[in-house]
């Protein structure tokens, strides 16, 4: 293979192949179902028995679009195969036997998916509230393609200066005039800091079927949206690099998947038929670099799983995501085969599948390693010790071609994995929430911490924990007095299945204040190890911050290490609030579900407030550098809901903590009750007697707290279904 003009020219060669571990040789010349004059035989359901887990896996690779499910600690996959697939996997010792149970029981379960999405037609045309928001049938964990693009597109509503809902391009649908929609990405960053910013790019649901991919790239959106300003980390990704995700990938196949339907391709009706529901192109067989140049590597009958498609980037849906990725990414690999990307190239490239429970990089046309392959295991392995899958190289018992690495790692140089989420296409609620979320959202947060060099900073330490405390509180300190910061950081974090990675001793650590280390101006103060030496590959660090000169406010603490081959790790941060005040902790107040109505503006006096959707949030002046002036006496209060959809009773209450001791309890605390709830804006007034001021000083500042709860009258504290809490400072003006 060779880049000729931006474009990629593939020379194939009789391919050796080996059976894992070198047990076997096979030459590549297998019979090829898919040659000129061969055509597939009907496929039939089986339930396949593997030698062992290593080949399964391989086999997952390879016959991707014949598994239906898996069951690893049995010993089996449920596969839809030809008699030519079965030779394929016979040679390497796969049995066979007759899965009409599960066929059955699938039916079973389309029958009553089918019995839901009729109910749920008949509630929604009634306007039943509960399904506004109801998820996949049977699945409500998992959002719909109009569910996920509306909650899109609140994220842009909510979060102006943080999200753009972008327009890329088509669904073949759509570009047939059939309906269809539109693909788009979500972009992610902070419009306001201007510099060049490193990019993750991270696309989901390419195949349909695959329902838990959409939902965790749609939940690690939320994670850094709402995690602005209270998360360290995600307040720092957000400000300085850019996270971009096409959540659909496939929006028209999705949708027939929805429907309980083992959909995997798109829908392009000029394939196998119009009406057929073995019709479409597989997109991960469709893109242009190394498209059908490996024997088998994809299906030149239209009516597979794995058919290419009839050109390279034939389909709608994948010029889409070419040519958002080539203006993404610069091109940084030479013309040559062997040529390697530059190891200080930006930039990561995620596609996000189910499932397998692996993490996969490139080649996956070749058994040969990429030139960057190296680097892209350590970070494989990385990867893997986050979500615990199997980390290799994705070349499975046979190769795959035009697949999504290589508009990439394959034209442009940029690293390149893929995610198999999980053991089922229609994984339950349960395994997802549990499970399969936390470990990948946790991949997810590392990939968008590293994507400034992510050829370099996997192979340094990572900071496991920081901590702040000080003589008054762990969450805040007092200006002027010094805080002790410390942090667990370790070499040790890579997956030790499939090999293992070279690991050192920390040689050292350091943190800075506001300004991150890869930024002009950025100054590095040393944390010492807590046992006097560094010679561990697991550290505690600790040193004390000088707060003298740090004004009121919230401050970014960033800490990274650096491993005994001069390696620097990835930078994890803590905020380091600064106060004038005492030290204060509230009760937690909160919603369940702000989705459907939310506080929109809170108005007092000539103070004005706007937000957007969040279970609570804290706009103190810790928080925004804003009081709200109150004068004693009479002050008009405005409050304003806003909703998703139609709009719903809220009950409205203040609280003023007058005494600061804590809580909302004391006579005359709650000062804002309407007595009733209303769909509309809720205006009223704040009585501030003389007695307000318990202290000396002529005016002082407190918390006020307002909740707004759909239906019931709210109290200050606990959480409760539909709603939200915001939390303000006022400053009490005795004239």
């Amino acid at each position: 293979m060779f880049k000729s003009n931006g474009k990629s020219i593939w020379c194939v060669l009789p391919i050796s192949w080996l059976f894992v571990e070198g047990v076997i040789a096979k030459e590549s010349a297998l019979w090829n179902a898919d040659h000129e004059g061969i055509i597939d035989q009907p496929e039939t359901i089986y339930k396949v028995f593997f030698p062992n887990e290593l080949l399964a896996r391989q086999a997952a690779i390879s016959f991707h679009g014949q598994l239906l499910e898996t069951d690893y600690k049995s010993g089996y996959m449920i596969m839809e195969l030809t008699n030519e697939d079965k030779y394929k996997l016979k040679v390497y010792g796969f049995t066979f036997e007759s899965a009409e149970q599960w066929v059955a029981e699938r039916d079973r379960k389309l029958q009553a998916i089918q019995q839901q999405l009729k109910q749920r037609k008949i509630l929604s045309e009634r306007g039943e509230r509960h399904v506004l928001m109801s998820g996949i049938p049977g699945y409500p964990c998992y959002q719909t393609v109009e569910e996920t693009f509306q909650a899109a597109e609140a994220f842009t509503k909510n979060y102006p200066t943080l999200a753009e809902w972008l327009d890329v391009g088509n669904s073949w649908e759509k570009a047939a005039g059939k309906g269809g929609y539109d693909i788009k990405v979500l972009k992610l960053t902070n419009k306001n800091a201007k510099e060049l910013k490193p990019i993750l790019f991270a696309n989901s649901a390419i195949h349909a079927r695959e329902y838990t991919t959409a939902p965790l790239n749609l939940a690690f959106a939320r994670h850094l949206l709402e995690g602005y300003g209270e998360d360290a980390d995600a307040t720092w990704i957000l400000d300085h690099h850019e996270v971009h995700l096409m959540l659909m990938t496939n929006p028209d196949g999705r949708k027939k998947a929805e429907s309980g339907h083992y959909w995997r391709k798109n829908t392009n009706q000029n394939y196998c038929g119009a009406t057929s529901s073995n019709r479409g192109a597989d997109l991960n067989r469709n893109f242009s670099f190394s498209w059908n140049t490996v024997s088998g590597g994809s299906s030149g009958n239209s009516c597979n799983e794995t058919y290419r498609g009839s050109s390279p980037a034939s389909e709608p849906e994948i010029k889409a995501i070419e040519s958002y990725v080539r203006n993404l990414f610069p091109d940084r690999r030479g013309p040559d085969n062997d040529d390697a990307a530059p190891l200080d190239t930006m930039g990561l490239h995620l596609d996000i599948h189910s499932y397998s429970e692996l993490v996969l990089w490139p080649w996956g046309t070749t058994r040969n390693t990429a030139p960057n392959g190296m680097q892209l295991q350590t970070l494989g392995r990385k990867f893997a010790f986050f979500n615990g899958y199997m980390p290799q190289q994705s070349i499975g018992l046979y190769p795959t071609d035009g697949t999504s690495d290589g508009i990439s790692y394959g034209e442009l140089g940029v690293p390149a994995f893929t995610f198999e989420l999980g053991t089922q296409f229609f994984q339950s609620c349960s395994t997802f929430e549990s499970k399969i979320l936390p470990d990948n959202l946790a991949a997810l947060i590392y990939a968008a911490k590293v994507v400034r060099a992510p050829y370099m900073i996997p192979s340094g330490p990572d900071v496991t924990s920081i901590k702040i405390n000080n003589d008054f509180s762990a969450q805040r300190s007092s200006q002027g007095i010094p805080v002790t910061l410390s942090a667990s950081v370790t070499d040790t974090r890579f997956s030790r299945r499939n090999g293992t990675e070279p690991t050192q001793a920390i040689s050292a650590a350091e943190y800075y204040i506001n300004v991150p280390p890869w930024k002009k101006g950025a100054t590095a103060v040393p944390l010492q190890a807590v046992d006097g030496r560094f010679d561990e590959k697991t550290e505690t660090v600790s040193g004390i911050v000088d707060t003298s000169e740090l004004p009121v406010g919230k401050h970014m603490l960033y800490v990274r290490s650096q491993d005994a081959d001069g390696n620097w790790g990835a930078v994890s941060a803590i905020f380091l609030p600064i106060t004038n005040e005492p030290n204060i902790n509230y009760c937690k107040a909160e919603s369940i579900n702000s989705s459907d109505e939310w506080i929109s503006k809170v108005q007092v006096g000539q103070f004005i407030h706007t937000s957007g959707a969040s279970h609570y949030s804290d706009f103190t002046e810790l928080k925004t550098g804003k009081t709200i002036p109150l004068m004693l006496g009479r002050n008009e209060v405005t409050l304003t809901p806003d909703f998703a959809g139609r709009a719903y009773g809220e009950y409205w209450r203040i609280w003023i903590d007058f005494n600061r001791d804590g809580d909302f309890a004391d006579s005359g605390e709650m000062v804002f009750d309407p007595g009733s709830s209303t769909t509309t804006t809720q205006r009223g007034v704040i009585t501030v007697s003389s007695n307000a001021i318990i202290h000396q000083e002529e005016n002082i500042k407190t918390r006020m707290r307002v909740v707004m709860r759909y239906k019931d009258a709210p109290s200050p504290c606990g959480r409760f279904s539909y709603g939200e809490v915001e939390d303000y400072t006022v400053e009490i003006r005795s004239k």
